[in-house]
């Protein structure tokens, strides 16, 4: 499964990931910034926190950790991660995930 040609138009990220890992398209207004993420191979995210976040998994699985507590997610399950709780994930290659962060400028767009 991949997103439609139109997302796929849509600004890449300056993401600390190597595109090989992840790639990411997003769309940024002043208020937030919604990320399009496109994992192509396994993928452990550490353990770290900022403002608040939102995300659902479109496609593939996903164990995220929010506070201490993991959840086993499926296609369908979203997730609310409150400023500053302490989250991180184990991603499966083929994860399509849609992420909203509270942060317009989470990741800076690339040239």
């Amino acid at each position: 499964m991949n997103y439609p040609d139109f997302i796929m138009n849509f600004p890449a990220l300056d993401v600390p990931f190597d595109e090989s890992v992840v790639q990411t398209r997003a769309v940024r207004s002043d208020q937030g910034m919604v990320i399009f993420f496109t994992f192509l191979q396994d993928f452990v995210l550490p353990p770290h926190a900022h403002k608040g976040q939102w995300g659902i998994l479109v496609h593939g699985a996903i164990d995220i950790t929010i506070g201490g507590v993991t959840k086993s997610c499926k296609p369908g399950d979203s997730w609310d991660i409150p400023t500053g709780v302490e989250h991180g994930a184990v991603i499966k290659a083929g994860s399509l995930i849609i992420d909203v962060f509270e942060e317009p400028d989470r990741y800076p767009l690339k040239s």
